[in-house]
């Protein structure tokens, strides 16, 4: 049986019933007698992170996961339709697996990855920026010329990015998937 020395960072483990991936790990030992594991987990069924501490030498159950890649095809009322590329089967995601955050950075016949715990889904996980085109934007205005300013854009799926001044509409731009900050041209 695995032991909490065998944590590692991005490891999903079984949590009091719940899967929880670990997002750090440190193992602590002291002077004397037995060390411990401390991990700062995020429960993937409500989506909120707490710290516990193992001891060394507590077993813990790790669980099969794999990732799927799967290309989003539509909004289907509160449900997103994605479909596999291998076998063209659809799949209803619900709100609770493309969260509201993530949803501005879905776009049509674009490729994304989940995470599957025993072939279900669990989370959407965002590529670490993705291009996106820009719908609505200001013009410049001539002799605006300080350092760093920016002016708020609207892409293509509602989301607003603050964008330097020469982004006009219609260009592609890559966005910052962790913030929602501008990252350059694409």
């Amino acid at each position: 049986m695995p032991r909490a020395t065998d944590i590692r960072k991005g490891k999903v483990i079984d949590y009091q019933g719940n899967p929880h991936q670990v997002l750090d790990m440190q193992h602590r030992t002291q002077g004397r007698g037995s060390g411990w594991v401390q991990a700062t987990l995020r429960n993937l069924t409500s989506g909120s992170s707490t710290q516990v501490k193992f001891g060394s030498n507590e077993n813990i159950d790790f669980l099969m996961t794999e990732n799927v890649q799967m290309e989003y095809s539509y909004p289907d009322g509160e449900n997103f339709v994605f479909m596999d590329p291998e076998t063209f089967e659809t799949v209803e995601m619900a709100p609770d697996i493309v969260t509201e955050e993530k949803q501005k950075f879905l776009v049509p016949n674009e490729m994304y990855s989940f995470l599957m715990i025993e072939n279900k889904p669990v989370e959407l996980v965002l590529p670490a920026s993705i291009a996106l085109k820009v719908t609505e934007s200001a013009e410049g205005v001539k002799g605006d010329t300080a350092t760093n300013v920016l002016k708020p854009a609207t892409l293509e799926t509602g989301l607003v990015v603050q964008v330097p001044l020469f982004i006009k509409e219609g260009e592609t731009i890559k966005v910052n998937t962790a913030d929602g900050s501008y990252q350059s041209r694409a």
